[in-house]
């Protein structure tokens, strides 16, 4: 299991924890250090920023009401945070890395346990990309799926902003991350200021978190998912279908053999691959089973 499984997840995966969705925890104050690199009191506060100042934004006609509304909460956060807060140092790739696992942080989900957390989650709310709005200047792309956003007060602070917060059942938001995972988008789960799960959200290049970690080779904004993608050969017939859907360039073709190979040590287990297989010849297998995935979690296996 990854790191945040072993500090967070009481011997389950993180994600699914309970204790992570709760309200105790997202009002619990910050300790020293936690306080200074998120810059906010509780977690509540940092959430309540993130909304104000990455979502709004992408609603269309939000971002000049949220502007303002930031600027007014995080002069609260910052009146109200600890004074013996610890000050925010320079940060090269480890103290980058830190600071991100300890704030807002990410890990790839096959979409069986996508499911598992939305069961979890207090409510789900559909909302405008962020990353989208940034990387592309295109508002009101709704692929992010807030859980228990409801608790922030964003929902009846911003009436005109409602016809792009939808609140949808579980059954809703499921069909959707269907839709999304034939499509090929990736799945992962987030948080807003670890443990706390904040959403889940489908990327491609378009998110500000792949493009940084994956496609400019940055520092990891996510981890792998616990699980990698293997080829049953026996079923396998060699249409490459498959090899259109990894993001991660995984997926090897042998024209000798007319096989798909997946390299574990590159696959990240977002299983979106199996979406395009018309055999069913990819499976989900623990990365644990793994010799050469097994320990990794955010850089590559050395060779």
């Amino acid at each position: 299991m990854c790191e945040f499984c072993t500090e967070h997840g009481e011997g389950k995966k993180w994600y699914l924890q309970m204790r992570n969705f709760s309200e105790e925890l997202l009002r619990e104050e910050l300790d020293r250090q936690q306080a200074g690199i998120v810059e906010a009191p509780t977690r509540y506060a940092w959430n309540r920023r993130f909304m104000e100042e990455f979502v709004l934004p992408a609603v269309p006609g939000m971002a000049a009401a949220s502007a303002a509304s930031v600027e007014a909460v995080s002069t609260s956060a910052a009146d109200a945070a600890p004074h013996d807060a610890e000050p925010v140092r320079p940060l090269g790739r480890d103290g980058l890395l830190a600071r991100r696992k300890a704030e807002h942080f990410g890990q790839v989900l096959p979409i069986e346990d996508v499911e598992q957390v939305l069961e979890l989650a207090s409510s789900v709310t559909r909302m405008p990309c962020g990353c989208r709005y940034m990387t592309t200047g295109k508002a009101d792309k709704r692929y992010c799926f807030g859980l228990g956003i409801d608790r922030l007060g964003i929902l009846g602070d911003y009436p005109d902003a409602a016809s792009s917060l939808e609140v949808l059942s579980k059954d809703e938001a499921m069909r959707l991350f269907r839709d999304y995972d034939r499509e090929g988008l990736i799945h992962s789960v987030w948080t807003g200021v670890t443990p706390f799960v904040l959403g889940v959200c489908n990327c491609d290049r378009d998110c500000g978190a792949y493009r940084g970690y994956i496609e400019m080779r940055g520092a990891p904004h996510f981890f792998r998912a616990e699980y990698v993608c293997e080829v049953d050969r026996d079923v396998c017939t060699g249409c490459k279908a498959c090899m259109s859907q990894c993001q991660f360039g995984a997926q090897f073709y042998s024209s000798a053999l007319a096989k798909v190979h997946i390299d574990p040590a590159r696959c990240f287990g977002c299983g979106v691959c199996r979406a395009a297989c018309p055999n069913d010849a990819i499976r989900l297998v623990s990365r644990a089973t793994s010799p050469r995935a097994a320990e990794v979690w955010l850089d590559e296996a050395p060779v």
